[in-house]
């Protein structure tokens, strides 16, 4: 599988709440960093670590949340994906950028714009 294929992969395991097929295809030591400086940003090591203490939390800090992808970049490892985030308390759009090294995900950057999610964090 391609990188790209990867990546979206995981985005259909997360929208179908796949949440075991999502953490396969991420690295142990995967390093995933979400921007800002609100209560969700900094950086999370290993998909546990992501699932338990982001993931985790989306149904219960934005109700209804929805991501639908807009567009796709992918070069090499590297995968840049633009989405529209929406949730009773949230209407954004964020870039999600991956790196991916023989199958898995080693990195995920998530750039939103954290003022907006400040905000609705504090709804």
């Amino acid at each position: 599988m391609t990188p790209k294929e990867i990546v979206l992969g995981g985005y259909q395991s997360f929208a179908d709440g796949d949440m075991e097929g999502l953490g396969k295809i991420f690295h142990k030591d995967a390093l995933i960093r979400v921007n800002g400086s609100h209560e969700l940003s900094g950086e999370y090591h290993g998909f546990g670590d992501f699932l338990a203490n982001f993931l985790a939390q989306i149904p219960v800090k934005f109700p209804n949340f929805n991501l639908e992808i807009l567009n796709v970049t992918a070069e090499d490892d590297r995968v840049h994906v633009r989405v529209h985030l929406s949730a009773d308390n949230l209407d954004s759009e964020a870039m999600h950028c991956f790196v991916v090294k023989d199958g898995l995900e080693t990195e995920f950057d998530i750039i939103d714009d954290s003022q907006k999610i400040a905000s609705a964090l504090s709804k």
